[in-house]
């Protein structure tokens, strides 16, 4: 073990050496906008708390009730002792929202990527996925029996072109995207895809992590915000820790596919179920999600301030409360970042291997809670300090 202990220790210095330990943070204190660590008050421009949903007075008076009511524990797998009624209410109320026959909760969007891409695959079937899909897609593919293959970022003529050459009556092809992806904050023509994919009698896998809550009609997410059924997808995953702002996700689909996943997911049949009390405040705040429309409408307008006072910075194209600022030298990523907490601001630089090497960023993300003093604040310090790297 003496061996293993120092091979360990080498990996930590070389990453510290070239500029990409990441180091955990310890909040004090998370109010929307503002967050506190070590003593210090900060803007937050990081979280993914896209609605402000993680604090409302409704959303945490649920969690509390449901602590009393059901138990801060579920005690069990959902196959044991684990589903309660709460369970099923979430299950039920997903449905309605989003269209699915059937839904099933997972302790977090990686888990569900997971068992999502490797329960619904075997040997004899192929994986297409965007070139920057999300790590949890990744693994997914990569422990599936499944091949896989990837395809150039939101290239339709790329995957056109996969499709073509792999696609046959022998093997079962899934086509595996995001609804905006989560480093670049743009989105896929989900329309062109579904119709290739049916071209192709190929199936669509759909991560909408950070879709859901604030794109489409009562925030159902990327693919009612371009006209997509739920029907037309072979499976969507999301999440409640982005803009829900509470944790866990689901998977929606047909009643077979749910069914399947029920029996032969892994990571599901194993794991204790959610915790009942953290469901009672998914509940909550999906509730507000849907009701609450001025929520998205401030997020946009947000959005739009913000790519108006930064339109002179190297930003990545995006309409979504993520925006990427390009910085291209890790190092350099990481002394905008430090820079800015000095004036208050907490903005995370995003370095290799999270982003291609060239890349780093820091990753802008923008909630209905920041006031416009707020953007105007960012953006004058961006523009300042940046001017002051080239």
């Amino acid at each position: 073990m003496k061996i293993k202990l120092e091979q360990l220790q080498q990996a930590l210095l070389q990453r510290e050496a070239l500029q990409l330990k990441r180091t955990p943070v310890t909040l004090a204190r998370y109010q929307g906008r503002m967050l506190t660590v070590a003593s210090k008050d900060y803007l937050n421009f990081s979280g993914n708390d896209y609605l402000g949903l993680a604090n409302d007075p409704k959303v945490l008076q649920a969690y509390a009730e449901g602590a009393l009511q059901y138990g801060a524990g579920s005690t069990g797998s959902p196959l044991i002792t684990g589903q309660h009624s709460i369970h099923q209410q979430l299950n039920d109320s997903l449905c309605d929202w989003l269209g699915f026959e059937r839904t099933l909760l997972f302790s977090s969007g990686f888990a569900a990527n997971q068992a999502m891409l490797m329960t619904l695959t075997d040997k004899d079937d192929l994986l297409l996925l965007d070139r920057l899909s999300h790590a949890s897609l990744i693994d997914g593919a990569i422990h599936s029996e499944a091949s896989f293959k990837r395809f150039g970022h939101n290239d339709l003529a790329a995957l056109t072109k996969l499709l073509q050459r792999y696609n046959s009556d022998q093997q079962n092809t899934m086509v595996v995207t995001e609804g905006v992806f989560s480093m670049d904050g743009d989105t896929p023509d989900l329309a062109a895809m579904v119709q290739l994919c049916q071209d192709y009698n190929a199936g669509l896998l759909l991560d909408d992590a950070h879709g859901l809550g604030v794109l489409g009609d009562q925030g159902r997410g990327s693919a009612a915000a371009q006209g997509v059924a739920p029907s037309a997808l072979f499976c969507t995953m999301a999440n409640f820790g982005k803009a829900i702002g509470v944790g866990g996700a689901f998977i929606g689909a047909s009643k077979t596919v749910i069914d399947y996943l029920e029996q032969f997911a892994r990571h599901y049949v194993y794991s204790t179920a959610l915790s009942p009390a953290l469901c009672a405040a998914v509940l909550a705040s999906v509730n507000l999600c849907r009701t609450e429309q001025w929520r998205r409408d401030k997020l946009q307008q947000n959005i739009r301030l913000f790519r108006q006072l930064a339109s002179d910075l190297p930003l990545l194209p995006s309409d979504t409360a993520i925006q990427a600022l390009v910085i291209g030298d890790a190092q350099q990523a990481v002394q905008l970042s430090e820079t800015l907490k000095q004036e208050q601001i907490w903005l995370s630089a995003i370095r290799p291997p999270t982003v291609a090497k060239g890349s780093a960023r820091l990753r802008v993300t923008l909630s209905c809670q920041h006031k416009t003093a707020d953007i105007y604040q960012l953006t004058t310090l961006l523009r300042q300090h940046y001017d002051r790297l080239a």
